[in-house]
């Protein structure tokens, strides 16, 4: 048998290869790149998807000794073109949105969602079509183009959002199926691969950058959206204009950020943005993801780990030094403590932390 390397697709994180039990020079060279992980449950092995690794997989494996297979999670829901029926529907729900003052971004993507319905029913009343019509629709695409949990929800919110907002049908009316809501659990980074990572950037900006979202908790839009005037150093706090769900808030300014930001200060200067790119507009999104993946790497910590999980590990650590859920909640921005509470599960267990009445007894 042949080594497997799956070609991932553009937005995927890892590559995925499969080496047989016997060949064990390749999988004892996978297990020294950077960033290999082995999945017990699909008995694969994958590392982060750069060019660089993939190649690195090919020249590992040997040249004419590998089989390379597409790693199709599903099929892709084939687009048409729109009549112009069609077209004016989607022109309806997004006038409807833009009137609900939805951000430009959640536009985009129920305009997206959208598109897919209209494909299947661009060519009927969409007055008529009833629940049941669009709830096979969806069971087609779960069954033929197997999408997801999440594509499922963003379709049915989009189809919901035409019927409801633009159409102004009843909410009752349109009460379709969804997925059951899996429970997972946040990825978090132990206290010292955060610490590793923040020390990790040598430039002042990007370590600046890196404290703020770890010590206040913040999404990577919150971090671009802050200005300069939003550093409250006297009352100890960082204000958040229009988070996510169009909401301010308050949230922690920690002492050593706050040192910091001044040092950053006096070396950039920013004029408005806390946080500027080079001709004074906002720092970029990629440009943050590039400095933490390159934390990472060069910490060896979590591979799997994101900027998010900066946030995730942010609030899990604080619940671990006993903060008042409470004060985590509006810390985090979270409409409803069932949210923040979900950090109760990812805090660290282990024989350290807490003793087992199996000890106890022994003990005795």
């Amino acid at each position: 048998m042949q080594p497997t390397i799956y070609q991932p697709l553009k937005e995927a994180k890892r590559i995925k290869v499969f080496i047989p039990y016997d060949l064990t020079l390749i999988r004892d060279a996978i297990k020294k790149m950077d960033s290999s992980f082995w999945h017990p449950h699909q008995k694969l092995w994958s590392v982060i998807n750069t060019a660089q690794n993939f190649e690195e997989l090919k020249n590992i494996c040997g040249e004419g000794n590998y089989t390379i297979k597409k790693d199709i999670r599903f099929t892709p829901v084939p687009s048409v073109t729109l009549s112009e029926q069609a077209l004016d529907a989607l022109f309806e729900l997004e006038k409807a949105l833009v009137l609900k003052q939805y951000s430009n971004s959640s536009i985009q993507v129920y305009k997206k969602m959208f598109s897919v319905f209209l494909g299947k029913f661009m060519h009927r009343n969409l007055k008529d079509v009833t629940k049941e019509d669009i709830e096979g629709f969806v069971y087609e695409l779960i069954k033929k183009s197997k999408i997801s949990e999440s594509y499922q929800n963003q379709l049915i919110n989009a189809i919901k959002a035409y019927y409801e907002h633009a159409l102004k049908m009843p909410r009752e009316y349109y009460d379709i199926q969804r997925p059951k809501k899996a429970v997972s659990i946040p990825n978090v980074l132990s206290k010292e691969e955060v610490l590793n990572i923040l020390e990790s950037p040598k430039n002042i900006k990007h370590k600046a950058i890196l404290y703020t979202i770890y010590g206040s908790g913040l999404r990577i839009s919150e971090l671009l959206n802050l200005r300069i005037s939003d550093v409250h150093s006297k009352d100890g706090y960082l204000f958040i204009k229009d988070s996510k769900g169009k909401k301010d808030r308050k949230t922690i300014l920690p002492e050593q950020l706050l040192v910091l930001l001044r040092d950053y200060y006096k070396a950039y200067k920013p004029s408005y943005w806390l946080f500027e790119g080079q001709s004074g507009c906002k720092y970029s999104t990629a440009s943050i993801r590039a400095v933490f993946r390159k934390a990472v790497k060069e910490t060896n910590s979590n591979p799997w780990a994101t900027v998010h999980t900066l946030r995730h590990s942010f609030a899990t650590h604080c619940i671990e030094n006993n903060i008042n859920i409470r004060h985590l909640q509006n810390m985090l921005g979270h409409s409803s403590p069932k949210t923040t509470e979900i950090y109760t599960k990812t805090i660290e267990i282990n024989n350290k932390t807490i003793k087992s009445p199996l000890d106890s007894l022994f003990k005795k």
